[in-house]
């Protein structure tokens, strides 16, 4: 805690399925002390997506690498929400945003596949016109990593400052 403030948290949000992308952002996280909230679960349930909502419109950073190794259907969508809440200007958020323009060779399905390269092609284009200063686009989980922990820093520098703040 800062004071009486919650410490901020990292939603580590993007490619599920079997993906191991999180374990090193968790490992390094936990070293830092730095809170963060991962919606993979091994048994989900449909109460996990009431808490997983949660934290998808209130953790002040939020992770989305969209790597290669699922056709991502439902995480290309959820960039397209992000971006709006991006543009709250009632609260400071950041939201960090890797797309990987290829696909494992294992995913054989080619209408999936045509429509996931499609997709991926088309959110990035849109993306890279934004102008956010909060929406931020990387192009590996090492920058992703490095990114995210230094926005944390300023995370916890602008908390101290909330009290300032005209609400």
């Amino acid at each position: 805690m800062v004071g009486n403030l919650k410490k901020p948290h990292i939603g580590l949000f993007g490619t599920c399925g079997g993906s191991k992308w999180r374990d090193p952002f968790m490992l390094e996280y936990d070293k830092l002390e730095i809170d963060y909230f991962n919606p993979q679960v091994d048994d989900w349930k449909e109460e996990d997506a009431v808490i997983e909502a949660e934290h998808l419109v209130n953790d002040e950073i939020v992770l989305f690498p969209i790597t290669k190794e699922t056709y991502a259907t439902g995480s290309l969508s959820e960039t397209g929400f992000s971006a709006l809440q991006a543009i709250n200007i009632n609260r400071h958020r950041d939201f960090i945003i890797m797309i990987e323009q290829g696909l494992d060779d294992s995913l054989d399905n080619p209408v999936a596949r045509k429509e996931s390269l499609r997709s991926r092609a088309l959110v990035t284009a849109h993306l890279k016109k934004l102008d956010i200063a909060s929406l931020y686009f990387v192009s590996s989980l090492e920058e992703m990593l490095e990114l995210s922990i230094a926005l944390h820093d300023i995370a916890l520098r602008r908390q101290k400052l909330e009290r300032f703040r005209v609400k």
